[in-house]
């Protein structure tokens, strides 16, 4: 990822670089002030959040207009007047929230000249800055919900809404406390930063090598064993970042030519660490930004989803380990040298400061309940503190300038995608958009959930092509999940299903971000990639309807059909490695894979217990057949010493 930045950053010198590192160490400074309410326990002055969200978005905005040139052609040593232009508007606009929130909220229907030139001066960096970081597909889309807010009065039917002027509209978007400057953004500016700052300090101070040597150890000595550190490491990368493409940045370039070069083929090498990196998206604890945001939504404690996602995210993870075995299995693949793996317990001792601050983050979070951003405030203190320990993990005063500048552009892209969703969520909830749109989906899958749920994952998956899994689960959770609360579906389970294949779009051809990188690193062409992928992380695809249909999968339900269901799920994602690898034992035949695929949806398909009593049997005289009368055929395996050969 620092690869891709530094390509696409300005190379500036003089005031101008001066000028941007003071902003990209302002940012992070001011958003830990304001977590700590440090105002209020100094001065007894109570601050709005939108009056910290004046500042921190013209301040991101600043520095992108300031680091990213509008066009590969642009100069990269100088920033253009047009940009200046920009960055002065930004801080005009955000300035004016700041110092003057509480008089605009007793005048908010007040429309005046300055009101109307800031709003729209702040809309159009908005535009610009999200086409800069995430491309056109997400403006048109913004621009598409903004035109609705002006003319849905025109539209038929269900979608018709209330006629509103432009200077009303610009002055909602603008000052509205749902819009520009509400819940999305509000959670990017505290929340994602206080975890993406913890982030940066952790890897900034050796974390990184210390988690890719605890899954090289435990790991690395198994049959297939590269493939196998690559699930754990990018699984816990992932989970950190919730950046599916910036994950397979930073650790594809290690894990892909270790797997390469213990045996696995190129393509198959691509996809182990494309799935992985997208499946760290949906891995608690942190699970990125969506799941922040998504709490928030829903009105509960963020640890409440984190528990409702930790079996799914693990049956994920479990399809893909599976099959990652049977074709080690397969190749004859093995594990690398006990005398080139580090030792577990030497691994432990020498990185026990890292250990500490995840344990008081799970403890913040999970035990003493405390908001995940005073939370990650908690873990970050407690780093620094052990840190201090040693010499080499101590982080001087440029160090930590440096990583509170990285701080900045870690958030560059989540803040203005939030802030562009913002505009889409009040233009939503300010026309009734979501709730038409809902009832519309109802019909159109005529009461059934089933084709509602197909249509969902379809449309999903569709819409977060290309985009951030943020973006793509904020536009969905307000036009898509109710439409599944209003069958009956529990709102924590209707988000995390369009979440989940939102995030999915990742790996799903044709615009699938995250094997595009993966493929590049290993030399794969890419629909080969892509599609491997695809069968790699089969179970992915399933597990959502698995619980909306049975929310026992996720804890909801008596102790008794909690435990059938995680039984039935594990079966049915075994038996549905086993076939779309085609080996258990020795090499499948495509009719006996035909058979292991139907045994396993037959599992877990919600038509009642007859197909689970087929699927079981089927499961049953596949075994049987396997244990004793097909022979196993001798399979020469791969040394490392003929592959280095």
């Amino acid at each position: 990822m620092d690869g891709e930045k530094a390509v696409r950053f300005r190379t500036l010198q003089g005031s101008s670089l001066f000028f941007r590192r003071v902003i990209g160490v302002a940012v992070p400074i001011l958003g830990v002030i304001f977590i700590v309410d440090l105002p209020g326990f100094l001065f007894r002055i109570s601050l709005f959040p939108q009056q910290f969200l004046g500042l921190f978005l013209s301040f991101i905005m600043t520095y992108l207009f300031l680091s990213i040139p509008a066009t590969s052609k642009s100069t990269r040593v100088s920033v253009p007047w047009y940009d200046w232009l920009l960055i002065i508007g930004c801080l005009c606009s955000g300035f004016y929230i700041t110092l003057f929130y509480p008089e605009i909220l007793l005048t908010i229907g007040v429309i005046t000249p300055l009101r109307i030139v800031l709003g729209l001066t702040i809309i159009v960096a908005t535009l610009e800055a999200t086409r800069r970081v995430a491309g056109w597909p997400l403006v048109v889309i913004v621009l598409a919900f903004i035109l609705y807010g002006r003319f849905g009065y025109l539209m038929p039917g269900v979608f018709e809404a209330k006629a509103v002027s432009w200077p009303r509209l610009v002055n909602q978007l603008y000052l509205g406390s749902d819009f520009l400057f509400g819940i999305a953004l509000q959670i990017a500016g505290m929340v994602v930063f206080a975890f993406v700052l913890f982030g940066q300090f952790l890897f900034g101070t050796g974390g990184a090598n210390f988690l890719l040597d605890v899954a090289q150890s435990l790991m690395g000595r198994y049959r297939g064993g590269p493939a196998k550190i690559t699930i754990a490491t990018s699984a816990l990368f992932g989970t950190l970042s919730g950046s599916a493409v910036g994950n397979v940045a930073a650790v594809g370039v290690v894990t892909i030519p270790l797997m390469k070069q213990t045996g696995y083929k190129a393509h198959f090498a691509g996809a182990v660490e494309a799935v992985s990196s997208t499946g760290g998206c949906i891995l608690p604890p942190i699970m990125g930004a969506a799941a922040f945001i998504m709490a928030s939504f829903l009105g509960v404690p963020y640890y409440q989803v984190a528990l409702v996602a930790i079996v799914p995210a693990l049956l994920y993870f479990m399809g893909e380990f599976l099959q990652v075995d049977l074709r080690a299995a397969k190749e004859g693949i093995k594990g690398l040298p006990r005398e080139q793996l580090p030792v577990l317990r030497q691994t432990l001792i020498s990185g026990w400061i890292y250990i500490i601050p995840v344990l008081v983050l799970v403890y913040c979070l999970f035990a003493l309940f405390l908001r995940p951003e005073v939370a990650a405030l908690y873990s970050l203190g407690s780093l620094i503190l052990v840190a201090l320990c040693r010499r080499e993990t101590r982080a001087g005063l440029k160090n930590t300038l440096n990583l509170l500048e990285k701080t900045t552009q870690g958030m560059m892209e989540v803040a203005i995608i939030c802030a562009a969703a913002g505009i889409v969520i009040g233009v939503v909830t300010y026309t009734g958009l979501g709730l038409s749109l809902s009832r519309a989906l109802v019909t159109f899958g005529g009461g059934n959930l089933l084709l509602l749920a197909i249509f969902t994952a379809i449309a999903s998956t569709i819409l977060g092509m290309g985009m951030p899994v943020t973006a793509t689960y904020i536009f969905l959770s307000v036009l898509a999940a109710p439409a599944m609360v209003e069958l009956g579906v529990p709102p924590i389970l209707a988000h995390l299903f369009v979440f989940y294949y939102g995030t999915y779009s990742f790996l799903t051809p044709p615009v699938c971000m995250a094997t595009y990188a993966a493929a590049s690193i290993a030399g794969a062409p890419l629909m080969k990639t892509a599609w491997q992928g695809i069968k790699l992380a089969v179970a992915g695809y399933i597990i959502p309807f698995i619980f909306i249909f049975n929310p026992a999968l996720v804890f909801m339900g008596e102790p008794l059909q909690i435990a059938w269901a995680l039984f039935d799920a594990i079966l049915a994602i075994a038996v549905l490695a086993v076939g779309v690898e085609g080996y258990f034992r020795r090499s499948l035949n495509m009719a006996e894979r035909v058979l292991c695929v139907v045994a396993g949806l037959s599992i877990v398909i919600p038509i009642g217990w007859m197909s689970r009593v087929i699927g079981l049997i089927i499961v049953c005289l596949l075994l049987f057949y396997n244990y004793c009368f097909a022979v196993k055929p001798k399979t020469a395996t791969k040394s490392l010493e003929n592959i280095s050969s």
